[in-house]
């Protein structure tokens, strides 16, 4: 199937193809033939700059700038495209040039496979304030579970911006235009979050409908996990799935589900339309969310402010509200359980209870298409509120590659 679609993408002349808005609608092939949709690959939930974590490129944003990200894709395809994010931006933002390419190592890329993006046919673009474009089709076969590497020139002042603070991955930054370099060496600055780069889609020639996206706070954003080994649990689950199909990652640090946050993004039912709901071919989505909503209320910092303290029923009606417009979308939900979180900085006894009221209800309500039981699969047997300690990153609340393994490995693939 994958050398019949790259054989149909030459065949076509897609590569001439204008690009269409994030979605699953249809690209016109050059010849008047119909053309090929979008399975999402790969994604970052965007959310406003912050620098909570310290100092952060996206505060003050890129002048003459070139930006390398490298992210690994869950699904293949005979060519892709990109999205880019201007959700946060304070103006309007202007790429200047953007490329993709097969990834070598750090930021070098495969000689040979460097591309030229263009947007509606050009090769700048420029994105809306609060809005996101999609790239036209580009001609770059890739596989499933392999790496590729994003470049974007910025040669004006870009001011604040939209970005993924919590890549677990690393960035790098040159002076200048750079974005068709294959060597490393002008990118000799570093960080650890994304910026613009919201997803990766692979084109879709026999559509399919079953990506999954697992949305959520830090757990599925993947704190805890090794930097730039792809140990978080979705990129687990994809590997469990063989790249047979697209699993996206919709987690956000810090994130809750009742009240929106200056530093960890909107709350999940303001965000989920966008980032679960929004993915091109979206079937089901992994709903693991709520222990900040519990855990921040006996917590407070700016970045968490408001900070109420929330009962299990609220929690619960922030649920039924996400799965409400899931199905109004005929997209399936899973409920997972919320992880044990005993001895977490943020961790109380009042917290716990209502921590349990919400799991027996995700477990027992039958109003979740499927289960999967996280907190079980993570509790440590000789105390079953705290973290399994061979699963546990070292602050009693997020997993280590271990843990997160274990969490890819609790659930049950036939309710995909």
């Amino acid at each position: 199937m994958r050398k019949l679609a790259t054989t149909l993408v030459a065949a076509l002349g897609i590569a001439l193809v204008p690009g269409v808005a994030a979605g699953s609608a249809p690209v016109p092939g050059a010849t008047g033939v119909p053309g090929p949709g979008w399975n999402a690959a790969w994604a970052a939930s965007p959310h406003a700059p912050t620098e909570f974590l310290g100092p952060n490129w996206g505060v003050t944003g890129f002048d003459n700038h070139t930006v390398r990200q490298v992210v690994r894709i869950s699904d293949g395809g005979a060519a892709l495209r990109i999205r880019l994010s201007n959700a946060y931006g304070t103006s309007p933002l202007v790429v200047t040039g953007a490329t993709v390419a097969r990834t070598a190592q750090g930021a070098a890329v495969r000689p040979g496979t460097v591309r030229h993006l263009s947007f509606r046919g050009h090769r700048s673009v420029t994105v809306p304030v609060g809005g996101e474009v999609a790239g036209d089709l580009a001609p770059l076969p890739v596989a499933a579970l392999g790496q590729v590497t994003v470049t974007l020139y910025l040669a004006g002042p870009t001011g604040p911006a939209t970005g993924h603070a919590f890549a677990s991955a690393t960035s790098w930054r040159a002076s200048g235009d750079h974005r068709a370099d294959v060597a490393a060496d002008a990118f000799t600055e570093a960080a650890q979050s994304w910026f613009y780069l919201a997803a990766v889609d692979v084109v879709d020639f026999v559509p399919r409908r079953e990506v999954v996206v697992a949305f959520g706070d830090s757990i599925t954003d993947g704190v805890g996990s090794t930097v730039d080994a792809d140990n978080r649990y979705p990129d687990e689950l994809a590997e469990r799935l063989g790249g047979r199909r697209g699993v996206v990652n919709a987690g956000i640090g810090g994130n809750r589900v009742l009240n929106d946050s200056a530093c960890f993004g909107e709350k999940a039912t303001t965000r989920f339309g966008r980032d679960a709901l929004g993915q091109p071919d979206v079937r089901t989505v992994i709903l693991l969310e709520g222990i900040n909503d519990i855990g921040f209320s006996q917590f407070p910092i700016e970045c968490t402010s408001p900070n109420p303290e929330v009962t299990a029923d609220q929690v619960i009606a922030g649920y039924r509200e996400l799965i409400g417009q899931a199905r109004a979308r005929g997209v399936r939900m899973v409920g997972a359980t919320l992880l044990p979180f005993k001895g977490a900085a943020y961790y109380t006894e009042a917290g716990e209870a209502v921590r349990d009221q919400v799991n027996d209800w995700i477990r027992t309500s039958g109003e979740f298409d499927a289960v999967v039981d996280f907190d079980r699969a993570m509790a440590d047997p000789a105390d079953p509120d705290a973290l399994r300690p061979a699963y546990d990153s070292g602050d009693r609340l997020h997993p280590n590659d271990a843990g997160y393994r274990a969490m890819a490995e609790a659930v049950d693939l036939s309710v995909l």
